[in-house]
């Protein structure tokens, strides 16, 4: 009885892959002539329908398009104040990002057209080497200008990188100013006498303070009219916002009327985290016209570009970090523009009101009856 075998299948052979193909030697050896294409043809005309595209959806590719899309964004105009602010970065509280703030804020506006004045009244000189300008101890800085009484039309040096942008650098000098300044007459009100003697055409001072309430900060506070406040999307960060707004309450009250909290700003926000996401609320409902819609999160970038001397727009223009700090800057110019005119009657009328110094209490009460359930949450 014959048995009948199963007929193997075949494998089915696959489809040829589109592009070219190297030449295959026939049976005899010897090479087939591949004649060459036209002179006029192109690598895309070569391409069939059935071709697929080339692909340039790499990272390099989408850096580079978003580093053009921010240089884009870069040029649009935004409204000039009418006249100099001078906006006080401070936050008693180390690590929030007051340096970051101060030295990318600054370069954003500036790169917008503005003309921009940075100085650096930390000791640790950070937003200088962020500046790329020296700061060692011969170099002239703010030292010279609060204790020597030098001008500061002498210390300021423009920023290479960026048009527009000017540096009072800090050096380690600074750090004994607040006890030479305590015999000094005057001494809370130097820096704003500085400032007024200035001569050359500004649209924005941003004055980087020290991460402490002492007599640098109070000459800051006094010399400005506006106060921004960087607070890291962490509990602890919100414990010492309280003391801060209330120093602000005393200045404006015995030294300089015009002072008031104008923007907060959400910074190092993670949004994977529950806890971010909590600050960010609580702090959302406490100061409901302060905070910016802008938040700056957390990005490598940022942190790498001081250690270049650069700010991150000049750094990698087109990462989170830097496009956040655009938008910032614009939302913080554009608001300006539009507060001028309330802001002025509001001053001639004396003041702003004492809500500040109502909002830390509660806000310290509210945080405190919250941290409990923040820490189940973790």
């Amino acid at each position: 009885m014959s048995v009948e075998h199963p007929v193997a299948e075949l494998p089915a052979v696959a489809e040829p892959v589109p592009g070219p193909r190297l030449p295959v030697p026939d049976r005899d050896g010897a090479a087939p002539v591949v004649q060459p294409a036209p002179a006029h043809e192109t690598l895309t005309d070569m391409q069939d329908s059935d071709t697929p595209p080339l692909a340039d959806d790499t990272p390099i590719a989408r850096a580079a398009q978003a580093a053009v899309t921010a240089m884009a964004r870069v040029g649009d105009p935004l409204p000039r104040p009418a006249q100099t602010r001078v906006i006080v970065v401070a936050n008693q509280k180390g690590g929030v990002g007051k340096t970051t703030t101060t030295v990318n804020l600054a370069a954003s506006l500036a790169l917008h057209g503005a003309r921009v004045l940075v100085i650096d009244l930390d000791p640790q000189g950070n937003a200088s080497t962020a500046l790329g300008i020296d700061h060692h101890a011969e170099v002239p800085s703010i030292y010279d200008v609060l204790v020597e009484g030098k001008p500061l039309a002498d210390v300021v040096q423009p920023v290479i990188d960026v048009e527009g942008l000017f540096c009072c650098p800090a050096t380690i000098d600074l750090a004994g100013a607040e006890i030479e300044l305590v015999s000094l007459v005057a001494r809370e009100s130097r820096l704003q006498r500085a400032i007024a003697a200035y001569e050359q055409p500004l649209d924005y001072i941003l004055i980087d303070c020290p991460p402490s309430l002492g007599l640098l900060t109070v000459n800051a506070m006094v010399a400005g009219r506006e106060v921004l406040i960087p607070i890291q999307c962490e509990y602890y960060a919100l414990e010492g916002l309280g003391q801060l707004l209330r120093n602000v309450d005393l200045v404006r009250a015995h030294l300089n009327p015009a002072l008031h909290v104008s923007t907060i700003l959400l910074t190092m926000y993670d949004a994977r985290t529950r806890l971010a996401s909590q600050v960010a609320e609580e702090v959302r409902n406490h100061f409901t016209t302060e905070v910016l819609r802008t938040s700056i999160p957390r990005s490598v970038r940022v942190s790498e570009a001081p250690s270049y001397g650069q700010t991150v727009l000049t750094y990698d223009p087109g990462s989170s970090g830097a496009l956040s700090y655009l938008e910032a800057a614009r939302e913080i110019a554009l608001r300006g523009a539009e507060a001028d005119a309330a802001a002025e009657v509001s001053y001639a009328a004396g003041g702003a009101s004492g809500v500040y110094a109502q909002r830390p209490h509660g806000l310290e009460q509210h945080m405190d009856q919250q941290h409990s359930t923040m820490e189940g949450n973790r």
